[in-house]
């Protein structure tokens, strides 16, 4: 558990068009990446991150001694919080090296001084060139159309779809559904078969994903006018009214950036609690991996006004950040000593 005081104010971005630090986001991020033979360390940073802040400097200096040697990006994770997801982030900074195979990148695991940077860049770039130079594939390249990285999934968490049990389970239910129309004998369906598993897994208890043989259940697919395989329909949390199409790659990687948008968009805003007591905070905090302290002034100094002020500047951060699940409660100066 990670509690973290909050300062107030505004967080900007780390890095602009001057640095040599590439700014990376869910647009360009396969043009530049993806798609390059250079090796790329890529960090992931939230603004409000204190130990993002003390990196920065650091992360500046490597990029420039590494130019022509190495990039180093960096990514907005708290702004594109679906994509880093794709990459498996929950901490930051988290650093990632993307090598010959740009869908496996691994985690950086040295120091965070300039100096351990550009080392490990070194360290990095030689082994690259060394396993050029043996005639070792680099493999794929790969963005989010490749689906080399994906998690095994289980396939029992995929549920099955039918004609007696789809109102109940989908329409009738306040669960978050994507469900895949798909007909046995279409080469499509089959290759999304452990992608769609993947993504269920990964999605185990936030998401439910259902499949539908359309072949066995025309007339559920034809409600939902399907007429090709595989077709997939999204369903929202809460009162469904309609599906909508799924617009996202057919990759485990796409699917739960799709799907954790959405829960982002539509996600509940927490309870800003004050805390009073021990119960409080082990409800609030215990379970969180981060849990955020707000030290209000006493409302003898601000009046009722400016305490609500707070509260209200408060709530609205809670709502910004409601995806990221932290516990949040405030106290006032001298209260809890």
């Amino acid at each position: 558990l990670v509690v973290a005081t909050l300062f107030w104010g505004s967080a900007s971005s780390f890095y602009s068009g001057g640095d040599d630090v590439v700014t990376l986001t869910p647009a360009n991020f396969d043009s530049k990446v993806g798609s390059d033979d250079a090796l790329w360390i890529v960090e992931f940073y939230a603004p409000w991150c204190g130990h993002c802040k003390s990196l920065t400097p650091e992360w500046k200096k490597a990029a420039s001694a590494l130019k022509g040697i190495v990039k180093l990006g960096a990514v907005d994770a708290d702004e594109h919080g679906s994509f880093a997801g794709r990459f498996g982030i929950q901490g930051f900074p988290t650093i990632k090296i993307f090598g010959g195979d740009k869908s496996k990148p691994t985690d950086y695991k040295a120091a965070r001084t300039a100096q351990a940077i550009v080392s490990e860049g070194m360290k990095q770039a030689t082994a690259l060139a060394q396993d050029r130079l043996a005639g070792k594939s680099s493999g794929g390249k790969g963005g989010s159309s490749s689906g080399g990285g994906s998690k095994k999934g289980k396939q029992e968490d995929v549920i099955e779809l039918t004609d007696s049990i789809f109102n109940k389970e989908v329409l009738d239910s306040k669960d978050m559904w994507l469900v895949e129309f798909y007909a046995p004998w279409c080469g499509h369906c089959k290759k999304l078969v452990p992608e769609w598993a993947s993504a269920a897994t990964t999605l185990k208890g936030k998401v439910k994903l259902g499949a539908v043989d359309a072949t066995q259940f025309g007339d559920l697919a034809q409600r939902y006018g399907v007429r090709g395989y595989p077709t997939i329909k999204y369903f929202p949390a809460g009162a469904k009214l309609d599906a909508e199409d799924y617009s996202g790659g057919r990759t485990a990687d796409d699917i739960v950036a799709f799907a954790e948008a959405k829960l982002e968009q539509f996600a509940e805003p927490p309870e800003i609690k004050e805390l009073l007591n021990d119960a409080v905070f082990q409800e609030e905090c215990a379970a969180k991996s981060i849990c955020v302290l707000a030290i209000l002034p006493d409302i003898l100094d601000t009046g009722a006004a400016g305490r609500n002020e707070y509260l209200a500047t408060l709530q609205e951060m809670g709502d910004k950040y409601k995806k990221r699940k932290f516990g949040w409660v405030w106290s006032f100066a001298g209260e809890q000593a």
